[in-house]
């Protein structure tokens, strides 16, 4: 039958959640785990009315301009409607009530809570109420008699009661399920339902069935049931109407039986399997409304006016019943000519339903088999038909076990649905007012309501052009924004076809305007614009590409119908459907290509990760050039090109929302500085146009282990700064022009943290990780470390750490050219910024040998021994041995701490005596700076004391750059080494 499923949207927080209509059918009205009652005129209203009641809602109801919810604060309060304003509170309980419901007058309202308790309160005087005492658990669930007679309710002991109001008494009560002890742990809310109008019945959900019990005689008189029905039922609903009952359970699967057949006349699955907590008809009985557990709200619109005529003629042409006595296989009653047994269904979906045993949702259905008879117009009757006297239809036949087998039913992981083409950046299409992008450069908006048509361009700097208004008397639906021009697209029509519009404002020429209309029946899904390209993915798994200024130039097909794609310069990167998703999974690919003068395919066809049974949800580019997206789960990754182009998690926008109904709109990610700029939208995925929405930055953190602790710190920024600069190396090998001094200070920053890990390893004593360490070092940081390892005596260490300096400087040697034999080895510098003040090979052997000799008569320290704590002094700008700083906090250039010279021993110009190791160490480059330039200090300040001489010296030692005190330092451990070496061996 013909339906139409309304997109799902975000209503309120994880949790349950329940809807109902208003009398007229104008508004929905919902409650949920927030505390908020929301108003809403439509599924597509982006500012609903909302109420607050408490800090959560667990019920609500809904009759004669009077709201009733049920809240934490253990009220059932009332205001009025649609104006929300308080108009009293009804009862109270020692604890929140559960479920309140009205009579069919509106006159009372019955509350149930978990404090075992259910009330029912006059609502012209809430003084008047008669208390029903009887359940041993908190109540699930309360419904009145249609007559006003009875009242139903269901409870975490197990039981169903029919209790008489004005007696206050229990009528009777059905142990039917499964008992707990608590409202939140029950298996099932079981929503019980009374039949509207006649009072018939009452309908009470029994794990996958729904039992029908007559009003009067309380007999159980019938079993709704359905074959792929696999968990509880939740809640029932009864259409206006009462024919029909509607059905939503545990597993999200939503069913609508005719009660007068007993047969299932439709079904549905919730999109993501979640559980459907609350059902509610139209007053027309055209649309079912929904809620689930995750805070979503949808909907169902079907005419169910010609559902009974369909299963009547079909209960006429092939009936199989059961009969507890015998069976045999009879003539149908009437026999029809092909032609007429089309004729009895009134659409295709009728036919394929019914004839090839599926549902909607593409979901097997079982049909009995019968053996090997061939006459497709036979069927098994029983010998006689009892007359029924039930007007409504309701009597039961006598239950038995089929005599044939029946066929297997697939219980397997059953498809998604996939997910619709999207350009990232933009807001719904069926809303009035929406951002058709929102990216970098500017902001595009359309309005489609009755006073306008039209699309506004903004841009984030008007020097880029001022601001254009345009008429969209095309009916664009598209869009993407560049520095070039403005790209705009519509779908076809019945007389119109498929066009791309482009307005390349940045031309010189005075025609800056062009369209093409694309092929009969081949639409737009998807655009995107480059630096000096245009692409659009169409229906017929075709990409075209055109030049800026409207050239055609290549075209390919797809390997899949495009989800969506985006632009940077000469990179294009498009995300498709590979294959078919199963539970709730979507299975993307993702291609990367670059046009330049080589083009080339960078990513061909991978499977592109999301988060478990996520979409994605925003794709683009960081302002470098980096790919990176966002899925439903708020999760964002970047391509890693330096890991054989995988994909990184940097950052989870989740982990920042108050609530979990918020979510973050991604609008631009930038790699330097780090940030990702994104719009908060409070309950609902994507922001409103007006008022403006302002833009939150995000910091980015990548998902290691332990990052509370001062190594996961320190690991999360390394390997973060690390992937954030890769840019750098892509784009000088695309021959871009990169930021040579951005690029030195991210490497200075790495080798600082990794220095900074290397002391921590140290102190904990793990002296195989300090050389892994040390293999990510640079060659003059390595040397820091073999200067850390030897005051901290470990010998082993340094001795190994020798070794890998001796093969960094090796490598250097082996990658530039030598230098002029005349000029001194220490003053020796590189190009690269990664070699600065690096320390020649012949030196880097002294080195070696003078560890290897320290190390060879004597062991290497153990862990009893002492370890020197004040060693970085390179790497630390304050007065005193300063911690480790923590990770997120900026870093300085390295500064070295000076030591006061000591005046009353002679000693070598090139080394120190320590106290901590009596032994003589090698002079920092102050301390040598200092003794060259005591003169001039004390020539220009002659009064000054020996303490004041040190502090001026201090001071302009600091405003020298930091390669040149690195450079003092390095001829300070030259000088040290040789002299040590000359002095052992004579």
């Amino acid at each position: 039958m013909p339906c139409e499923r309304k997109p799902m949207r975000y209503d309120h927080s994880e949790g349950h959640t329940e809807v109902c209509f208003d009398d007229s059918g104008k508004f929905i009205v919902t409650c949920g785990n927030d505390g908020d009652v929301r108003i809403w005129e439509s599924l597509d209203d982006d500012d609903p009315k909302f109420i607050t009641v408490g800090e959560k809602a667990y019920s609500l109801a809904l009759k004669k301009g009077k709201l009733v919810t049920a809240s934490s604060n253990n009220t059932v309060q009332i205001h009025t409607f649609p104006d929300g304003d308080p108009d009293g509170i009804l009862t109270r309980f020692t604890t929140h009530a559960t479920h309140v419901a009205f009579n069919s007058s509106g006159s009372r309202v019955a509350a149930g809570s978990s404090d075992f308790m259910v009330k029912v309160v006059e609502v012209s005087d809430s003084s008047q109420q008669k208390t029903l005492r009887g359940h041993e658990a908190p109540v699930l669930s309360v419904t009145f008699d249609p007559k006003d007679d009875f009242l139903a309710s269901a409870s975490c002991d197990g039981s169903v009661v029919v209790w008489n109001i004005e007696e206050q008494t229990q009528v009777i009560s059905w142990p039917l399920l499964q008992k707990t002890n608590d409202f939140s742990n029950a298996k099932s809310l079981c929503r019980l339902a009374w039949q509207p109008g006649t009072a018939k019945f009452l309908a009470v959900p029994v794990e996958t069935k729904v039992h029908l019990y007559e009003r009067g005689s309380w007999d159980h008189v019938s079993t709704l049931s359905d074959d792929l029905l696999t968990q509880p039922i939740n809640v029932v609903a009864w259409s206006p109407c009462g024919k029909f009952l509607a059905a939503g359970s545990v597993g999200g699967s939503l069913n609508v039986w005719d009660v007068n057949s007993k047969l299932c006349v439709e079904r549905y699955k919730h999109e993501k399997g979640f559980t459907v907590c609350s059902l509610a008809w139209h007053p027309s009985g055209s649309q079912i409304a929904y809620t689930d557990t995750e805070g979503c709200l949808a909907s169902i619109v079907q005419s169910f006016s010609d559902i009974s005529y369909h299963s009547f003629k079909f209960f006429n042409v092939i009936l199989l019943i059961f009969d507890s006595r015998r069976f045999h296989v009879a003539q149908a009653p009437e026999k029809k000519p092909a032609e007429d047994y089309d004729a009895l269904f009134d659409d295709d979906d009728d036919d394929r339903l019914m004839d090839e045993g599926l549902s909607d949702t593409n979901s097997p259905v079982k049909k009995p088999v019968a053996g090997d008879d061939d006459d497709d117009d036979d069927f098994l009757m029983p010998d006689k038909f009892g007359d029924d006297d039930d007007d409504t239809g309701s009597a039961v036949m006598p239950a038995a076990a089929p005599l044939v087998p029946l066929r297997p039913v697939y219980e397997g992981p059953l498809p998604s649905a996939p997910q619709k083409a999207f350009q990232p950046g933009s807001t719904p299409a069926h809303l009035t007012h929406r951002f058709m992008m929102w990216n970098s450069v500017g902001i595009v908006r359309g309005y489609n309501d009755e006073q306008d048509n039209a699309i506004d361009v903004e841009f984030h700097d008007t020097a880029v052009h001022h601001a254009m208004h345009l008429t969209n008397s095309l009916g664009h639906t598209m869009a993407d924004l560049s520095q070039e021009a403005v790209l705009l697209a519509c779908p076809s029509t019945d007389e119109l076809a498929s066009k791309l519009q482009c307005l390349h404002f940045s031309s010189w020429d005075t025609n800056k305007e062009w369209m093409v209309d694309l092929p009969k029946g081949e639409d737009a899904r998807a655009l995107c614009l480059g630096q000096g390209w245009v692409a659009v993915a169409t229906s017929t798994l075709t990409l075209r590409l055109f030049s800026i200024g409207g050239l055609q130039r290549e075209i390919f097909s797809l390997p899949g119908p495009v989800v969506c794609m985006v632009g940077h310069g000469e990179q294009l990167l498009i995300i498709y459907h590979r294959a078919t998703g199963f539970d709730g999974e979507q299975a993307l690919g993702v291609q990367l290509l670059q046009f330049g003068r080589r083009k080339r395919q960078l990513i061909n066809g991978e499977p592109f990760p999301l988060s478990l049974k996520s979409y994605l949800s925003w794709l683009g580019f960081t302002a470098e050039g980096t790919p990176c997206y966002v899925d439903s789960e708020g999760v964002v990754r970047m391509l890693n090109r330096s890991l054989g182009n995988t994909w990184t998690p940097v950052c989870n926008t989740r982990e920042t929302c108050k609530s979990k109904s918020d979510h973050y709109w991604v609008v631009g990610v930038h790699e330097n500085p780090q940030q990702l700029r994104c719009i908060p939208c409070k309950g609902s995925r994507y922001p409103p146009t007006l008022p403006r929405p302002a833009v939150a930055i995000l910091p980015f953190k990548l998902p290691l282990c332990q990052t509370t602790t001062e190594k996961g710190q320190m690991e999360e920024q390394l390997w973060r700064s690390v992937l954030f600069h890769n840019h750098y190396s892509f784009l000088s090998s695309s021959g871009y022009e990169i930021d040579e001094e951005g690029q030195s200070r991210s490497q200075k920053e790495q080798q600082e943290l990794l220095m900074k890990m290397f002391a921590l390893s140290c102190k904990l004593e793990r002296e195989f990780r300090c050389v892994e360490l040390a293999e990510l070092m640079t060659q003059n940081v390595v040397t820091l470390a073999i200067r850390y390892a030897s005051r901290s005596r470990r010998m082993a260490l340094a001795q190994r750490l020798s070794e890998i300096a001796l093969e960094k400087a090796n490598q250097v040697q082996e990658e530039e050219p030598e230098e002029p034999e005349e000029e001194p080895e220490y003053s020796r510098r590189t190009s690269g910024p990664e070699r600065r003040t690096c320390f020649s090979g012949r030196m880097v052997k002294v080195m070696v040998e003078y560890l290897q000799m320290l190390g060879a008569g004597k062991p290497s320290a153990s862990s009893g021994q002492p370890r020197v704590t004040n060693i970085l002094d390179n790497m630390t700008s304050s007065k005193k041995s300063a911690p480790l700083r923590s990770a997120g906090k900026p870093n300085k250039d390295p500064v070295l701490k000076p030591l006061a010279p000591r005046t009353k021993t002679k000693v070598s110009s090139t080394q120190k005596y320590s106290k901590h190791t009596n032994k003589w160490l090698p002079k920092t480059g102050f301390q040598l700076w200092l003794e060259e330039n005591r003169k001039t200090i004390i020539a220009d300040h002659p009064d000054l004391e020996e303490t004041d001489v040190i502090k001026e010296a201090m001071g302009r030692f600091r405003t020298l750059s930091a390669e040149d005190r690195l450079q003092g330092t390095n001829l300070g451990n030259v000088l040290f080494f040789r002299h040590t070496w000359s002095k052992r061996h004579g």
